[in-house]
């Protein structure tokens, strides 16, 4: 990359992200200067040499040139691990839009430094006569805490420091004084805050089906004739992905290797690295959201010391700093939750590839029902695609059965539950099996609206919908806002204004009508809010404390619990009528998801599917648990309307206080991405401008948001255009306005 200046950042462990310097670059090192090489730099008054980290090349002086210092050379050795995070950091700027910094601060997220934890321990120095004459000299001199101290430790030698000031009450003052008499000594060991409590049996190595078997050698195969790449696993639910995952991990760690597992949801995280740690003990971690900053500090220090082989988590988890990574492991790749929602929006699944190409390591994707996009790049030769198509516990898939709602209402049954699911669910809980009921809605409601007029309650600051709680509240779920629920509708004073639609704490109160006895937890974003609900929920009912599991989409991903014979999806086609092009892959995966949860150990499985469209094809696939048949008929679709992975699109969302402004800003941003690609007739590919118009929610939080879409078949083309946007941003400064870029969207904006 060329560019006669570089912006660095500076001792990266210490310094704050926002404050790059500015280096010009000697004529020797031309072209030799990338982000991410670590240089020496002379830094301060003094120039003293230190080491330094390139962020950026440009041809563009920040100031004058005359006092800007020289870049010394680059620093010897191979890259060390920050080095190839800032690599990745310029990567994703590049690819996916946004500032360095940005970028910075995603890949580097654990900045500020957190207090180390110590073991301490208080150790006797003399010996037994001196410390006796100690002793008495301190009960002569009324040195009572120092005393007590001494006694002790004539009896035991020595004893940890929080005893000493806890429950012998000796001050540290007193303490201090003794050492520096040479009577103690004081010991300290670190210790590392660990996030994973540890329970359970260590478990040994399962034989492996000869599939799975053949997918663990093919690949290892690869590894070790140099040939790194992409594997796309295809397995059926309950196939035994996680067992090839293990496997691998263990064959990669023999290798002087490390590896980070990403799953999609938080809640994956208790169960997941419970199986991993049984098989691997304690050089096994987690990192997500709910860890603490000194558990983050202290998970990243593990890895980058290689005190830990494997790391388990969500997206964020695979920018953990491991020196020596072999193996990068997506599951549940189609999850919507490897997509970052804030800028740069990454995906994880795009960004692990590049990750592993830095690391020379590999990649392997594992799902039951593979992102569209994945399996488009198996089709094409881009990955190597494994399949595993029988259950592990030699079972078959379960039962399914599609209920049609209509029919239902017209027999006289208004319950949420079918009269089929209610059998089901009865029969379950006389032979003591276990059940799932899955609704992808949470709190108690749907919206509140009016039956006379049709008024709908909505939030002031967004575009949305109220939503009901139990507790009377009436509460928006983007902004927070909360008002009291209303009795007489605010625009035509009628009485008929109540809730459309079960939520799962209505699911949960009507299944305690209908079965008292029953045992009900119910799983959803407001009962995992506190840090350890996740694991509290899910190991009672793995123990078998609870009949019955209500929950959203949380409940239905990953989870493995052998006593579950029963799965109800209460409102299949919800998904459905959410207006986005990818709702019918989305239905589809959650459905077939679900379903996979029954059946799961020994005894046969069956699923209920509640829908008002028991004829879509979404539906009528996933019943049959038929991935490729459901493809065929999707790519079509893709390919006609020039949606992803067909085409690719770019999407540019501009926010504004002011309603009109918004609009402005987006049609100036649509005007300039039109005018560079009509200069650029040579570019590959069509392309396709769409909008702008208001987003598809309009406002958040008194913020107006409109948006518009270029839709090409090459990404590369995108990228150009996003480089103009950016270009015309910096040459025309945004005050209030805000604009953010998504490559590919997964969800409206």
């Amino acid at each position: 990359m060329k560019g006669k200046y570089a912006n660095i950042i500076i001792e990266i462990a210490h310094e704050k992200l926002d404050r790059p310097f500015q280096y010009r670059i000697p004529e020797r090192l031309q072209g030799k200067i990338s982000p991410g090489i670590c240089v020496i730099i002379p830094f301060g008054n003094g120039n003293k040499q230190i080491r330094g980290y390139v962020i950026e090349v440009t041809d563009t002086p920040e100031f004058e040139t005359e006092r800007m210092k020289e870049i010394a050379g680059r620093a010897e050795g191979s890259l060390a691990v920050e080095e190839k995070l800032i690599c990745l950091a310029a990567w994703m700027r590049e690819h996916y839009g946004s500032t360095m910094i940005q970028a910075l601060k995603t890949v580097l997220p654990v900045r500020k430094k957190v207090r180390s934890l110590e073991k301490k321990e208080i150790r006797l120095r003399l010996n037994e006569d001196e410390a006796r004459q100690a002793y008495a000299e301190c009960v002569r001199k009324s040195r009572t805490a120092r005393a007590r101290l001494l006694e002790e430790l004539l009896k035991c030698g020595s004893l940890p420091y929080e005893l000493v000031t806890g429950k012998l009450n000796v001050a540290a003052a007193s303490i201090k004084g003794m050492e520096d008499m040479g009577w103690i000594q004081i010991l300290s060991d670190r210790v590392y805050r660990n996030p994973f409590r540890k329970e359970g049996t260590v478990s040994e190595r399962k034989t492996l089906s000869e599939g799975q078997e053949r997918i663990v050698r093919e690949i290892l195969k690869d590894y070790d004739g140099g040939k790194r790449g992409t594997y796309l696993l295809h397995g059926i639910t309950g196939s035994g992905k996680t067992e090839v995952y293990m496997e691998l991990i263990s064959e990669i760690i023999n290798r002087g290797k490390q590896a980070i597992l990403l799953i999609p949801e938080i809640a994956l995280t208790y169960q997941t690295v419970l199986r991993f740690y049984r098989r691997f003990g304690d050089r096994v971690s987690v990192m997500n959201s709910t860890l603490s900053q000194g558990e983050k500090y202290d998970q990243c220090e593990r890895a980058k010391k290689g005190e830990l082989d494997v790391i388990i988590g969500p997206r964020s988890a695979l920018f953990t700093p491991f020196e020596n990574l072999g193996l990068i492991f997506i599951d549940e790749e189609h999850e919507s939750s490897y997509k970052s929602e804030v800028m740069p929006r990454y995906h994880a699944r795009e960004t692990a590839e590049k990750l592993a190409k830095l690391h020379n390591a590999s990649l392997i994707l594992g799902s039951a029902t593979p992102s569209l996009e994945s399996y488009e790049r198996a089709k094409r030769g881009e990955y190597r695609k494994f399949e595993l198509k029988e259950r592990l516990t030699g079972g078959c898939l379960p039962a399914v059965y599609t209920v049609d709602l209509r029919e239902e209402l017209r027999q006289g049954n208004r319950s949420v539950f079918s009269l089929k699911l209610q059998e089901l669910l009865k029969e379950r809980l006389q032979r003591g099996e276990q059940s799932m009921l899955f609704l992808n809605r949470r709190g108690y409601a749907g919206f509140i609206s009016c039956r006379a007029c049709g008024h709908v309650m909505k939030c002031p600051h967004c575009d949305v919908s109220l939503s009901e709680h139990k507790n009377g509240k009436l509460i928006c779920h983007y902004c927070g806002y909360g008002t009291n629920r209303v009795k007489i509708c605010p625009e035509c004073g009628s009485k008929y204004i109540s809730g459309f639609r079960a939520g799962t704490q209505q699911v949960e109160e009507k299944l305690k009508e209908l079965f008292p006895r029953a045992g009900i937890l119910r799983m959803d974003a407001d009962t995992t809010r506190s840090k350890d609900s996740y694991e509290r929920i899910l190991s009672a009912f793995a123990n078998q404390e609870a009949d019955i599991l209500v929950g959203t989409q949380m409940i239905v991903k990953g989870h493995d619990f052998p006593n579950v014979t029963l799965v109800g999806i209460l409102a299949a086609d919800m998904s459905l009528a959410s207006g986005d092009y990818r709702s019918a892959e989305r239905t589809f995966q959650l459905l077939t998801q679900a379903a996979g949860r029954a059946g799961r150990g020994v005894k046969p499985g069956e699923v209920v599917i509640q829908t008002y469209q028991p004829e879509h094809y979404a539906i009528v696939h996933a019943a049959r648990q038929d991935y490729r048949s459901f493809y065929e008929e999707e790519i079509l679709y893709r390919e006609m309307m020039q949606y992803p992975p067909v085409y690719h699109m770019f999407a540019v969302l501009a926010a504004s206080r002011d309603e009109a402004g918004a609009g402005a800003l987006a049609d100036r941003l649509a005007g300039a991405a039109d005018a560079f690609a009509k200069e650029n007739q040579k570019m590959p590919g069509t392309i396709r401008i769409i909008g702008p118009a208001p987003a598809w929610i309009g406002k958040v939080n008194d913020i107006y948001r409109s948006v518009f879409y270029i839709k090409c078949k090459d990404y590369e083309v995108l990228i150009r255009i996003k480089d103009c946007l950016e270009r015309y941003l910096k040459e025309n400064p945004l005050r209030e306005e805000t604009v953010q870029f998504d490559f590919d969207p997964l969800n409206q904006l």
